[in-house]
């Protein structure tokens, strides 16, 4: 006769060996369940591709109207709804869904899309919006800009593009950047470093008389930038200006109208 303590080992042995088995199987369940469960959950996205439908950018007169080229948005070859904004450079910084041609600036137009995943795509063009002076009555415009400074240059800063110079009043102008672009476009720092917001009144354009508001910083770099003297001839479409840093440095800027 099997006595009571050897009936309990063969019991405990039984229980162990049905145990494990059993514990197999679930951690074989468990282990489908987390498969099936991440299964599908990767996935291709298919960000937003833009085509500028004409990839120049733009010139306005200022006051005229303002044609759109516009560019169109898609998705996986599939269009999707495309947004357009402009935002002024130097005379004002504001964001519009309009061009407003008559406040001369460099704008930047953006084109942006989203995807239906929420990722967005863009790309953007420069509309430059500017008079036209014949430098007679007016000296308004947009001038390549050509900068020796303190009696130096190098080739980033010749025909440097560009500068705008801003009707805003019978006589009085502004100018986009007082030292002709020399940090902003030759060193390539971009418009944060430009000396803008230079007014100058026209007294008589002919005899090269002048009255220069008051100085100005040259972007973060700060200090206090003014003009000295200026001079225009209209047979040559020129304007040359110095214009004096109080951080050592004199520029001596020639501009040169664009005709568009």
């Amino acid at each position: 006769m099997v006595g009571s303590k050897t009936l309990i080992k063969i019991l405990n042995v039984m229980r162990t060996r049905l145990y494990i088995p059993i514990a197999f199987f679930v951690i074989l369940v468990t282990g489908c369940s987390d498969k099936l469960d991440s299964e599908g959950v990767s996935r291709i996205t298919n960000y937003a591709v833009i085509t500028l439908n004409d990839p120049d950018d733009q010139f306005v007169l200022a006051g005229s109207t303002y044609a759109e080229p516009g560019a169109s948005a898609t998705e996986n070859g599939t269009s999707i709804d495309l947004n357009i904004k402009y935002q002024g450079t130097y005379f004002s910084s504001s964001v519009s869904t309009t061009l407003d041609t008559s406040q001369p600036d460099v704008y930047t137009a953006i084109y942006s899309a989203t995807n239906k995943d929420g990722f967005p795509g863009s790309k953007t063009r420069h509309v430059y919006v500017a008079g036209k002076g014949d430098l007679v009555n007016s000296i308004e415009g947009i001038y390549t800009s050509t900068v020796v400074r303190n009696g130096t240059t190098g080739s980033q800063y010749q025909n440097m593009k560009y500068v705008i110079i801003k009707k805003t009043g019978a006589n009085t102008y502004e100018l986009s950047d007082a030292i002709g672009g020399y940090y902003d476009i030759g060193r390539a720092y971009g418009p944060a470093y430009a000396a803008s917001g230079y007014e100058i009144t026209a007294n008589d354009i002919s005899a090269n008389d002048f009255t220069f508001g008051d100085p100005v910083p040259v972007g973060p770099f700060g200090g206090a930038d003014e003009l000295t003297s200026m001079n225009v001839d209209p047979a040559t479409k020129t304007i040359k200006f110095v214009a004096k840093w109080d951080a050592g440095y004199t520029f001596e800027v020639t501009l040169k109208q664009v005709n568009f």
